[in-house]
């Protein structure tokens, strides 16, 4: 009796024992999922605040990113930008989503997202065909339905966790900032990095003119608090670049200013400018010239720079894992 029952245990050792040794000396056949990285699913439908008609309209969710890279990329860059365009602007509205559930936006309190350059521009199918040539319709927009369709419910996670800023832009000349460099906080994928494939960017070598009257006038309409004084070619000087190249602090008289905010006060494409000077008589006399290369804040996803890299080879996943630094994509 002794026997079968000590029989009986070593039997039950080996079975429990050899799947667990050859675990060991084997390895597993699939690697286990980290705790923590399960992608979220994208709901079915979002609302949208329609800022012109003054309200609330319940769409498709794949069908507003849809309009959303049609309004926010032109169709005729490469299939693969347009991808990782989808990716990103999916990745934003559901970061919005989720944020909006604890802290609602104050400009529209019951969407998580509108349909303004507040969030994304979003315009509706039928008015976008209206708008482009005709045969847009089945070139243009079925190519963005594609690339829509392509990466249907993938987003941008970093550590296992959603990216919250997926923020683009249309070119960089060059370089992309570090998010801290423009905004407030600093984003560890949100980082300067180079964006060479912008051969084909508008916005390069722009030139803006303006006496130093009209200067002067335009700071004091954005900044009261901070007045210039006289201005005159020796006293208006850049003083610190971002790692971007971008202007972060120039003076301009008595007064200090943010390269972003010389770039709103003036209405430049960029803050990646130089500055040169004609004439010499005065405030009404004298003129500054702004040379600036580059579209938009500079930060994240450059969107000339991701067509460039798509042209050059680069599917949607290089593309924003390049832009987006140490994120994952799924």
């Amino acid at each position: 009796m002794k026997k079968s029952i000590l029989a009986g245990m070593l039997i039950t050792v080996i079975f429990i024992c050899i799947p667990l040794l050859a675990g060991l000396i084997f390895g597993r056949d699939e690697e286990e999922e980290e705790p923590g990285l399960g992608k979220i699913a994208v709901p079915e439908t979002i609302s949208v605040w329609l800022e012109d008609e003054q309200e609330i309209q319940e769409l498709d969710f794949e069908e507003y990113v849809t309009c959303v890279v049609a309004c926010e990329m032109p169709s005729d860059f490469d299939e693969e930008a347009l991808k990782a365009q989808s990716v990103a602007a999916r990745t934003y509205a559901m970061s919005k989503i989720i944020r909006s559930e604890d802290s609602p936006q104050q400009a529209h309190p019951e969407t998580p997202v509108c349909d303004t350059t507040h969030c994304q521009v979003y315009k509706p199918e039928e008015e976008l065909i209206s708008i482009h040539e005709e045969g847009w319709d089945k070139e243009g927009m079925e190519k963005i339905k594609r690339a829509v369709e392509a990466t249907k419910g993938q987003m941008l996670y970093y550590n296992g966790q959603l990216v919250t800023q997926p923020l683009f832009f249309s070119s960089s000349g060059g370089q992309t900032e570090n998010s801290e460099d423009v905004f407030v906080s600093a984003y560890p994928y949100l980082v300067s990095v180079e964006s060479p494939y912008e051969d084909e960017a508008t916005h390069t070598d722009e030139e803006k003119r303006f006496t130093l009257a009209e200067m002067k006038q335009a700071l004091a309409g954005d900044f009261p608090d901070r007045p210039t004084g006289t201005l005159n070619a020796d006293n208006i000087k850049i003083i610190s670049r971002t790692e971007g190249g971008r202007v972060a602090q120039m003076t301009a008289g008595s007064a200090t200013f943010k390269g972003t905010e010389i770039r709103t006060a003036l209405g430049l494409s960029s803050a990646l400018f130089s500055i040169s000077f004609e004439g010499s008589g005065g405030e009404n006399g004298t003129t500054i010239v702004f040379t600036s290369d580059g579209s938009g804040h500079g930060v994240g996803m450059s969107q000339y720079g991701a067509d460039g890299m798509a042209k050059a080879g680069s599917d949607y996943i290089q593309i924003l894992t390049h832009y987006y630094t140490g994120t994952q994509v799924y």
